[in-house]
């Protein structure tokens, strides 16, 4: 417990030190959903609908620091770590190289944790932001998005070899759903085909999932796109799938 402690801490501070980290997965989405709060404030999200707009827009903004530090944070330390023969050098040392994964993990959850929270704090402070649904309910979904978006982090940083395929991959999977999710634009906009392509997006299933929570929509077809059953086994088999290849594939050097 005491070296997890201590590599929590280097970590972290490694993390602020990092400051792509700190403005992807904390400023990026406090500064969209006060943008959004001052364009949309109290409007309704449509006409009749019995939110706002930035209501609607709540679930989806806070899946930013999700998606920032579990498909850039994790996969990009541990590769950088592996590339420099870091967790290699941890194998001869009393603390395990799992140690200093979980240390990882509990740090960018923390800047997730932390990034979620502040958006709350502003929404809530500086446009009266009011949850419709369970928060209890909400929470239980937060972390189940967050298994499995992390397990897709892990599954990049186990297959990849060095820090060049790390940043490849997630490039090439961070800014599609970090665009086309529904995320930074709203999922309810999009045009058909492109909705189409959103779906197969876990971060798409996840939003539409605290979404659904959130407003307490009862499943409503427009905001959910059919029954919850479908993100809920998306996420799922996301986290088995991300977690089974990560064991598999994973190594130390």
């Amino acid at each position: 417990m005491k070296s997890l402690k201590v590599l929590f801490k280097i970590e972290f501070l490694l993390a602020i030190r990092e400051f792509s980290g700190v403005l992807f997965g904390i400023i990026l989405p406090v500064g969209l959903m006060t943008l959004l709060g001052i364009l949309y404030g109290n409007k309704p999200a449509f006409e009749g609908a019995d939110f706002t707009l930035l209501q609607q827009s709540f679930a989806a903004v806070i899946t930013i620091g999700i998606c920032a530090t579990g498909l850039m944070g994790i996969p990009l330390t541990v590769a950088n770590y592996r590339e420099k023969k870091i967790l290699k050098r941890f194998k001869v040392t009393p603390t395990s190289p799992a140690t200093l994964l979980l240390a990882q993990f509990l740090n960018n959850l923390l800047f997730a944790v932390t990034s979620s929270f502040l958006v709350w704090i502003v929404a809530k402070l500086f446009f009266g932001y009011t949850m419709k649904g369970s928060v209890l309910m909400f929470i239980l979904a937060y972390g189940f998005v967050t298994l499995a978006i992390y397990s897709l982090g892990m599954l990049i940083a186990s297959v990849s070899g060095n820090i060049k395929t790390a940043n490849l991959l997630c490039t090439i999977t961070y800014f599609p759903m970090f665009f086309l999710s529904g995320a930074t634009v709203p999922y309810e906009i999009m045009p058909k085909g492109l909705q189409m392509v959103s779906n197969v997006m876990p971060l798409t299933q996840g939003i539409k999932l605290l979404k659904a929570i959130s407003l307490d929509t009862n499943y409503d077809f427009s905001l959910t796109g059919g029954s919850l059953v479908i993100p809920v086994l998306v996420l799922c088999l996301t986290a088995i799938a991300g977690i089974a290849v990560s064991i598999k594939t994973f190594r130390w050097e």
